[in-house]
């Protein structure tokens, strides 16, 4: 199946020993990235890359919600890493991607922040 990290986790789990696998179906998939989308646009202030990681910066009153992203994500994508840190003015969530997921991150973190999936890494590569 596919989860909110993208299709590319079951063709990343064949070309890897370790398990890299997503458990949401695809009306799911499809529904979780709308709502990851919408708390984007609402929400989101600032997002930057790295080839193994996404620091996402939100607005202080997006908590709650992104609390629960981050819990559905870790549901679905095990073989990703999240650290929530929050402060009087802004909630920020890092996604970390395991080495073995590096071919697919572009993928796996397309529908936090699109514009940033291909573009910002070339500049930060």
């Amino acid at each position: 199946g596919e989860c909110g990290c993208g299709s590319s986790c079951a063709s990343a789990a064949e070309n890897d020993a370790l398990s890299i696998a997503c458990t949401l179906g695809a009306s799911d998939f499809k529904e979780r990235v709308a709502s990851i989308r919408a708390l984007a646009r609402r929400s989101l202030h600032h997002a930057e890359r790295t080839p193994l990681s996404l620091k996402l910066t939100y607005g202080r009153e997006a908590l709650d919600e992104v609390t629960e992203l981050m819990h559905n994500e870790q549901a679905c994508c095990s073989f990703l890493t999240f650290d929530l840190k929050s402060n009087p003015r802004a909630v920020v969530l890092t996604v970390t991607a395991p080495q073995t997921a590096a071919e697919a991150a572009d993928l796996l973190f397309d529908h936090f922040a699109p514009e940033l999936a291909a573009s910002n890494l070339k500049e930060t590569a």
